[in-house]
């Protein structure tokens, strides 16, 4: 079983930054991939950026040079910086950890809106 607890969602301003943090509690968290996925009311859930166990990110055309993820196995911890926000990043992002096919875990997601 994996828990996930998001931090760092809030509001700011167009071209603000905010760093959203997960925080499992596995014990294998090395061996999982980690995700951060947004949903904005009226629209599909959309992966945003991926970080595998081998420390390869991946990320969302929509945010490629804006957001960076990363991963600390030490703290089984996995970072999104986001930088440059846009007011149509405005979404709930959640945390989500795939430890095998069959096998995903979800927090319970923190609300980034960014308005002026």
């Amino acid at each position: 079983q994996v828990q996930l607890v998001e931090s760092g969602g809030g509001l700011v301003q167009p071209g603000g930054s905010l760093t959203l943090s997960c925080v499992a509690s596995a014990s294998s968290f090395n061996m999982l991939t980690m995700a951060w996925f947004r949903r904005t009311p009226g629209k599909d859930l959309e992966l945003v950026a991926g970080i595998s166990s081998g420390n390869n990110p991946t990320y969302a055309d929509s945010v490629k040079g804006r957001f960076t993820i990363s991963r600390d196995n030490t703290k089984n911890t996995v970072t999104l910086q986001m930088n440059s926000l846009k007011p149509e990043d405005t979404a709930t992002y959640y945390c989500n950890a795939k430890k095998a096919i069959a096998t995903v875990y979800w927090g319970r997601g923190t609300q980034v809106t960014v308005s002026s």
